[in-house]
């Protein structure tokens, strides 16, 4: 039986993605762990990787066209089986489109009638002989436990499970993001020397998560002003004796992280969530480290983040980076975070305001290292200064809280031996 190559679910918020690029054509064969194409999500594009193996006898979706979640991008024929046979479709899947400017092109995928994406968006591993038994049967493979390799699913466990009900589809954990609505007031004629960008998906979504954090979170934000001359004198004592052994070098953002990280084990009463009727303290410490790539931003998490040296810190973080450039950030790297930074100094701002990463309840706005004239015993002399700024949602931290913690952010900025005990 052919087996069906399905759109994954590569994180938790995702509904579409859009077909990058294939890395495997018509006729090649693949094995189970194979890279076979890249696609874009919500948070970043990544690549897929096969979870049968055999000979790609059909490609449904092309390159450049969106697909949901669980649409037929591909169809897969094992070892001695005829490959002129091809899955029977089910209706076409209505939001399969080509992505263009007026983004309307006609469906091009199918979706088939029985789910391989598990309830945490992961792929079933289901044999073909056990996957055509349980349409057969009305079979619901998310609940069969599978008895093969690596938790396949095989025949037997297909035929002792029992015929799933007719039931409604469970509600999602959460609502899909609605996309940014347009701008009011009257758009400017678009002439034909202006440049028109149809929006990505990853664009389309950090639209609709930033508009509606502005509308539904209560933002209130803080600033300080911190001392930041004993981090530049201690980061290049670091790193002049790192740059003799071929050691790690530190970014200023490196220290700020750890000052964050020991900020949240003072307070950790801004390490936390809404959650509607309940406010959740979380007891790990993970920093989402917004990154600017091609399309926008995507937030890779520091885990455990409490647990970690500074010299972890800042190599995961560099790690992270290069991912993210790369495009071979893994969905599970955006799980797990509670607290978000976003540095915007080294493009020369000052100061700046975040918004709040929900659903966290907080974020860090870091600013360039200026040098200006300040007071110190009443005397002007040159300084070097940083603003740190703090966004909160008021239904989680209050301004005391929010205070108290940008303090202590500041007091290990300006004592930064102290991250290093």
């Amino acid at each position: 039986m052919p087996i069906n190559i399905e759109m994954p679910k590569l994180s938790d918020t995702m509904t579409e993605g859009t077909l990058v690029s294939w890395r495997k054509k018509a006729g090649d064969t693949v094995e189970i762990g194979d890279i076979i194409a890249e696609i874009e999500t919500d948070k970043a594009t990544m690549e897929m990787e096969a979870f049968d193996e055999g000979t790609i006898v059909e490609i449904l979706v092309q390159e450049g066209t969106k697909a949901p979640v669980g649409a037929v991008l591909a169809v897969i024929a094992e070892e001695d089986e005829d490959v002129s046979v091809t899955t029977t479709a089910a209706a076409p899947a209505e939001s399969a489109t080509k992505t263009s400017a007026s983004d309307t092109a006609s469906p091009v995928a199918a979706v088939v009638p029985t789910t391989t994406v598990a309830a945490d968006g992961s792929r079933l591993r289901v044999s073909p002989l056990a996957r055509k038994i349980a349409a057969e049967k009305g079979v619901d493979l998310t609940t069969v436990q599978g008895s093969g390799p690596s938790g396949r699913i095989v025949k037997a466990d297909v035929e002792s499970a029992k015929s799933a009900p007719a039931t409604p589809a469970a509600a999602p954990s959460s609502a899909p993001v609605a996309a940014a609505p347009a701008p009011q007031g009257i758009l400017p004629t678009v002439g034909a020397d202006d440049k028109v960008t149809p929006l990505s998906g990853m664009r389309k979504i950090i639209a609709g998560r930033l508009l509606t954090s502005k509308q539904t979170i209560p933002h209130f934000y803080l600033h300080v002003e911190c001392d930041a001359a004993p981090l530049m004198a201690l980061r290049k004592q670091i790193n002049a004796q790192t740059e003799q052994t071929g050691g790690n070098k530190y970014s200023v953002n490196d220290f700020v992280v750890k000052a964050m990280i020991n900020g949240c084990e003072e307070v950790p009463a801004v390490n936390a969530a809404y959650n509607g009727d309940s406010i959740v303290e979380f007891a790990n410490v993970g920093i989402s480290v917004a990154i600017a790539v091609e399309d926008g931003l995507v937030t890779p998490v520091v885990k455990t983040a409490q647990n970690k040296s500074l010299l972890e810190i800042s190599q995961e973080i560099k790690a992270m980076a290069k991912r993210a450039r790369d495009k071979k950030l893994l969905p599970n790297e955006f799980d797990g975070g509670t607290i978000t930074i976003s540095n915007l100094g080294a493009w020369g701002v000052e100061s700046f305001d975040a918004i709040v990463n929900p659903p966290q309840a907080a974020i860090v706005s870091v600013g360039g290292i200026i040098e200006k004239a300040v007071s110190i015993k009443g005397e002007i002399k040159s300084g070097l200064r940083m603003n740190i700024g703090l966004s909160c949602d008021h239904r989680v931290v209050d301004g005391a809280v929010a205070a108290t913690y940008l303090n202590a952010v500041k007091k290990f900025i300006e004592q930064p031996t102290l991250m290093l005990l």
